[in-house]
């Protein structure tokens, strides 16, 4: 015995209003889109902290070379 669709009348006379499953359905297609966006901006964001990260690097290691400081980092 399969289920019967409970918003079949809706569907059959072709109601503009969506379902309740489409509805959740639709919310649940746009979080995925907001968290690919999210993951894309978390990826970009990651890289422009390494790039910080490695110039603040190079630059301590002109002005150490320059102020001739022996450190063992």
């Amino acid at each position: 015995m399969t289920k019967q669709d409970p918003y079949w009348f809706f569907k059959k006379w072709g109601f503009p209003d969506p379902t309740p499953g489409d509805v959740v359905f639709q919310k649940l297609e746009e979080l995925e889109d907001r968290i690919k966006v999210l993951e894309e901006e978390n990826v970009g964001l990651s890289n422009a902290l390494y790039e910080m990260e490695n110039s603040l690097d190079a630059r301590i290691d002109i002005l150490a070379e320059r102020c001739r400081i022996d450190y063992d980092v």
